[in-house]
């Protein structure tokens, strides 16, 4: 005997058929946020064990993706470390253009580039990581980077704008290479908090104590003006 299905009965069937049929089709991705997502991990892994210390694998684990899609995206492992590189670089000479620096005064203008690379080292320290090991390196992988180089057009620019108008304003002294000066700036910042451990034992005090901190940051600002002043 045949029981009669009623339209109520037939439609739920047809409703958890197409719920097990949605069910088991693949969920779409979103190739941007899968790249970023991979990206992401992939600079935690190498800021903490370098190029050569980080597997594809632990990147792919903690992406919450598989290896097969970071060959898909990048290629190779240091396909993946370049662009992290780019990125991170990227990061830094962005928020540098935000800041403004050609409404500021001078002396302020620098007082807060220097500011701002501190507190960039500070809040990202992934980026020292990553720019000491491409430095074992000898920057083996940002030479083959047009981007690499694209970004850091308009950096020494900026900083030439600022010291000419100081010299106008009769506060700087003529003559000053802005490229030296990005070097006094960066590496009086980035030795500080590199060498924290070692320095710290031999100085005997908290290199991240908050007071050491401020002090650290006032002191690199007086001696790159006092380096620059008139």
């Amino acid at each position: 005997m045949t029981i009669a299905t009623t339209p109520e009965k037939a439609a739920a069937k047809s409703a958890k058929a197409t719920k097990a049929t949605a069910t088991r089709q693949p969920r779409q991705r979103d190739p941007e946020v899968t790249r970023a997502r991979i990206l992401e991990a992939a600079k935690k892994e190498f800021a903490k064990l370098g190029l050569d210390g980080a597997r594809v694998e632990a990147i792919a684990a903690r992406a919450k993706s598989n290896k097969r899609m970071i060959y898909h995206y990048f290629g190779s492992k240091e396909n993946l470390f370049l662009e992290v590189l780019e990125d991170v670089y990227a990061d830094i000479r962005s928020a540098e253009q935000k800041l403004d620096l050609d409404h500021l005064s001078p002396e302020d203008a620098i007082a807060a580039l220097v500011t701002h690379t501190w507190n960039h080292y500070l809040r990202h320290p992934e980026f020292l990581n990553l720019v000491s090991n491409e430095n074992l390196h000898k920057a083996r992988h940002v030479k083959k980077s047009a981007r690499f180089m694209e970004l850091h057009q308009n950096f020494t620019s900026m900083l030439q704008r600022i010291l000419d108008r100081g010299v106008a304003s009769g506060a700087f002294r003529s003559g000053i290479d802005p490229r030296q000066l990005h070097i006094t700036m960066a590496g009086i910042s980035y030795y500080y908090l590199t060498n924290r451990f070692t320095s710290g034992l031999i100085f005997d005090f908290d290199f991240m104590d908050k007071e050491a901190l401020d002090a650290r940051l006032a002191f690199n600002i007086d001696t790159v003006l006092r380096t620059i002043r008139k």
